[in-house]
């Protein structure tokens, strides 16, 4: 900066500026409230169908989002803007104090451009007849003590001025489309966020000279910032998109075998390394474009560390997918990752992806602590995972779903392919407690369809459920009680409430056998019960409060509703029945567990004030307004739940905790029938309805006693059943 231009700077420009960022932050804090409270409050709530239930909902979804990252964005300019001209004021202010000093003790400061200036001593009148022939009216130190001082002011109003540029630029340019979330207080925490950024990517330049102080404080620093887009994307770019995988490639050889704090600091690391390049890959940048297209252009590349005597080490894909493990990254990034992942991997048909990526990397391990890293599609769907939208795209293709669950029977990607599949049909990251659950989109019931008629196949669709995949499919079952209540209910069951946008694009036979096989998972079974129990206490209580729902007498949403369940556990109770082998009595100490684990879960939700994935309903003046999220969460459905914790005993039942067992088929009826029957009695109590108890409960025994047997004739017409 140059002198005279901070000398005699007129920042009223700036202030003015300043003053206009700041009213449009505060109209923008108006438009974004107004977009959440009333734009996208009212869109999650409206029943939506046809193209406006894919498109217009999604659409303002995101327009409501962009008001929330437009204000962020002016607020983060304002706050810079005022920051900076402050500092800048400040700075001016030094200056000319320095100056005038300067003056009195004789010396003149004059600026010689392009950020140049000199300091000199004035000439003395009377040197000539100084005998010591001195002829400055200051002493050099004086001089030279000045010109240091204003060096140093100028140096700092340079660093303020061109940091706050620098970050400036930075957020402007990260989304090239719409408004940047990144969220600054001040210039000083954002010149820090970069700076921090360009320290750390020129250490892991140099791993080799990285020693374990280095790594922690290198960690402690990441995990500071790993959510800041600004420091993200500037290691990101730094480092490159090679050196990023280099780097991670020397940490993992480097310390290989790690044990104890060196294991722990090691773990930290791989996850926040992998939470700040997540955070990056959201930038819209042009360098960070560039940088995540040649990320993934170093799929196929040979990775090696510097001092590996093995000539064969990562492939690019298995260093990406091994840091994708973690964190949310951008869909469009997934996207272009996934299908070049995907193409490879289906060339090797099912049987020989284990070849593809284990076969000859048999001394690789990129992840510490789980696993090993080889499989990439395993870091791939655990990426997947934490992002719903890139979920849905990578199994909207029959063909490329029915491949990976094809590959399960010979690798052990199974449970993490099973948790990206959760959260494609539901809607919820992995993880995300918080977020209430979207309706179900027509893509979303239509991969899970087509999972359930992978399972439903014969000849070895049902041995999937033993891949790993049990536990997820009970919980996307658990999900989809109202399309599954549908499929068995038939044509126009306006009784079982939903805002699924295909609410009947399941088929019953389909259905019937994917529950069949998922039962014989503990987990899985745990599953469906503890869903279809949550789900049927939340119909009651819809209903019973609130009778517009259903135009219909009441008897009969009591019948339907017991009917349905003693249908859906009443296929699990036969199938357990059915199955003969010990496994599945072994297996009953697994199944109290998981029941035990699942209802510990539900809880929590309900605390929070959410429900069980889509399962909860909410209740609205529309029979389709069901099915979501965001409605009661306590009430009937808590009482439900808490009797799974309590495991509260079934009356003249032989000592044995509600739902506690399959291995009598007539205990697990009766359970449905007394915990069906409770769901009513709370429901009336709740909401204060005068119906008779006896006969309201009598109907409803009926009813499951009915749907149970309905169930047997399910099973028969949809599998092959043992005789007798």
């Amino acid at each position: 900066m140059d002198l005279d231009a901070l000398r005699h700077g007129n920042f009223s420009k700036l202030g003015e500026a300043i003053t206009d960022w700041e009213q449009m932050a505060k109209k923008l804090a108006d438009l974004q409230k107004d977009a959440e409270s009333n734009l996208k409050s009212k869109a999650d709530k409206a029943n939506w169908v046809g193209v406006n239930a894919s498109v217009s909902r999604q659409f303002i979804t995101k327009t409501a989002a962009e008001f929330a990252d437009a204000h962020t964005q002016a607020n983060s300019i304002a706050k810079i803007l005022s920051d900076t001209r402050g500092e800048l004021i400040g700075y001016r202010t030094q200056l000319n104090e320095a100056i005038a000093r300067g003056t009195q003790q004789n010396m003149t400061v004059i600026d010689t451009g392009e950020g140049t200036f000199t300091v000199t001593g004035n000439t003395r009148p009377d040197w000539a007849s100084d005998p010591s022939g001195k002829t400055g009216a200051a002493d050099q130190k004086a001089v030279n003590a000045l010109r240091e001082e204003i060096e140093g002011i100028l140096t700092k109003a340079t660093q303020s001025d061109t940091s706050a540029a620098k970050a400036l630029r930075l957020i402007v340019d990260q989304a090239k489309y719409g408004f940047s979330d990144a969220s600054y207080s001040d210039r000083d925490s954002a010149a820090k966020a970069v700076a921090a950024a360009e320290k750390l990517a020129a250490m892991a330049k140099k791993p080799s000279d990285m020693s374990l102080a280095d790594i922690a404080n290198f960690n402690r620093t990441m995990e500071k910032y790993k959510a800041d887009p600004l420091f993200a994307e500037q290691f990101a770019k730094g480092l490159g998109a090679k050196g990023t995988l280099q780097f991670w490639t020397e940490m993992t050889s480097a310390h290989a075998g790690a044990r104890g704090s060196e294991l722990e600091t090691m773990k930290s690391l791989q996850q926040n390394l992998g939470l700040t390049l997540a955070t990056a890959s959201f930038s819209d940048s042009d360098a960070m474009q560039h940088w995540k297209k040649d990320l993934v252009a170093e799929r196929n590349t040979n990775f090696v560390a510097a001092n590996s005597p093995n000539p064969v080490g990562a492939l690019g894909s298995q260093v990406i997918s091994s840091l994708t493990r973690k964190g949310v990254y951008d869909t469009e990034f997934l996207d272009a990752y996934r299908e070049k992942l995907f193409k490879a991997d289906k060339g090797a048909g099912d049987a020989g992806t284990h070849d593809l990526w284990v076969k000859g990397y048999d001394s690789l391990d990129l992840v510490f602590g789980d696993g090993n890293g080889r499989d990439p599609l395993k870091g791939l769907f655990e990426g997947l995972s934490h992002n719903p939208e890139a979920a849905v795209h990578a199994f909207e293709s029959k063909t490329d779903l029915d491949h990976m669950l094809g590959t399960t029977m010979y690798t052990d990607r199974g449970e993490s392919l099973g948790r990206a599949l959760e959260t494609a049909v539901t809607g919820i990251a992995a993880g995300d407690y918080t977020s209430a659950a979207p309706p179900h989109s027509t893509e979303q019931v239509q991969i899970m369809a087509n999972v359930m008629n992978a399972v439903a196949q014969p000849g070895g669709g049902s041995d999937l459920v033993g891949n790993g995949l049990g536990e997820s499919f009970g919980n996307m079952a658990a999900s989809y009680m109202p399309e599954i209540s549908r499929a068995f209910g038939g044509p126009n069951a306006e009784v079982f409430l939903t805002n699924s946008e295909s609410p009947e694009g399941l088929k019953t036979a389909d259905v019937t056998r994917f529950l069949s096989a998922v039962s014989l998972d503990p987990a899985g079974r745990a599953g469906i019960i503890v869903g279809e129990s949550v789900y049927t206490s939340g119909l009651l209580d819809a209903h019973l409060s609130n009778p517009s729902l259903f135009d219909g007498p009441r008897d009969q949403v009591l019948e339907n509703i017991g009917k349905n369940a003693g249908t859906i556990e009443g296929i699990v109770g036969h199938s357990v029945a059915d199955e003969s082998v010990q496994s599945v009595i072994d297996g009953e100490k697994d199944y109290n567990d998981a029941l035990k684990k699942k209802g510990d879960f539900i809880k929590t939700w309900i605390a929070t004030g959410l429900g069980y994935g889509s399962v909860s309903l909410f209740p609205g003046s529309h029979a389709a307004a069901g099915a979501a999220v965001g409605g009661f969460a306590g009430g009937v459905v808590g009482l439900a739940v808490d009797r799974f914790l309590e495991g509260q005993e079934l009356k003249g039942a032989r000592d044995e905790a509600l739902y506690a067992s399959a291995k009598d088929l007539y205990d697990m009826r009766d359970s449905v029938s007394q915990q069906t029957q409770w769901s009513v009695e709370d429901a009336l109590e709740e909401h204060h309805v005068d119906l008779p108890k006896d006969g309201t409960s009598d109907t409803v025994r009926v009813a499951v006693n009915h749907g149970w047997d309905d169930a047997s004739e399910f099973l028969t017409r949809s599998k092959e059943r043992p005789s007798g």
